[in-house]
């Protein structure tokens, strides 16, 4: 996950806008505008609250964090594209910048030439879970009742392109599985949890608070060796 701002049509205005960032005295000046292209309770706006409360003790001004979800980040990317790049608006990202470009052949803003990465947030793995009503234990469990029953078991995801939709659709190509995708603009975890929605590959701090609810099971991690706050998920 990365911030993002709005790229100035000359190479010397990226430079300026490091010049700023060495000098506090001169910038910032105002409160910063930061844009959430995900649902509020995403890993991304999750991260991004922590990250940019820190931030804002740092250089003096308040970093204003506003949610604009919808279409896997287009709406939120295409409003800062618009923006003056004048270091005062921001957007949070996460791989969507990159698959939207893939996925889509036309954008409101062309993902490598109207931004400019300005620091990297972190890397988490994604975690894999299943409703608890579903009976899964393993992934295993998962597979095989995807393929006795095709395309009866759904999946959710943050959104089409948004890395959850991607890892879903990596399992599904893997496994070789015919699954159905049910993309949600907020409230996907609660679905998964009510037991209306079979199993969501979501990223680990967007499902943090809801593992210990009694409502999910934990599949599988996806880092090469498993995570501290999962010590028994494979």
């Amino acid at each position: 996950m990365s911030l993002l701002r709005p790229f100035a049509t000359a190479l010397g205005a990226a430079l300026l806008l490091a010049a700023a960032f060495a000098h506090a005295d001169d910038w910032p000046t105002r409160p910063i505008r930061v844009i959430s292209p995900f649902p509020a309770g995403s890993a991304s706006d999750t991260t991004a609250r922590v990250v940019l409360d820190s931030v804002s003790q740092v250089v003096g001004q308040p970093m204003v964090l506003e949610t604009k979800p919808g279409a896997g980040g287009i709406v939120g990317f295409s409003d800062v594209a618009k923006a003056d790049p004048d270091g005062y608006t921001f957007v949070t990202s996460s791989t969507s910048l990159g698959t939207g470009r893939v996925l889509h052949t036309h954008l409101p803003y062309d993902p490598l030439k109207d931004f400019v990465s300005v620091a990297m947030f972190g890397i988490q793995p994604s975690v894999l879970v299943a409703s608890k009503q579903s009976g899964f234990k393993t992934v295993a469990d998962l597979v095989a009742a995807a393929k006795s029953k095709p395309s009866v078991l759904t999946f959710a995801s943050a959104g089409v392109g948004s890395s959850s939709h991607m890892a879903g659709e990596r399992l599904r190509l893997a496994a070789k599985i015919d699954v159905r995708h049910v993309p949600f603009r907020d409230g996907g975890l609660t679905e998964v949890m009510a037991g209306r929605i079979d199993y969501y590959f979501l990223p680990l701090a967007a499902a943090a608070s809801a593992l210990g609810s009694g409502k999910l099971t934990v599949l599988a991690v996806s880092s090469p060796k498993r995570v501290a706050l999962l010590p028994d998920a494979p």
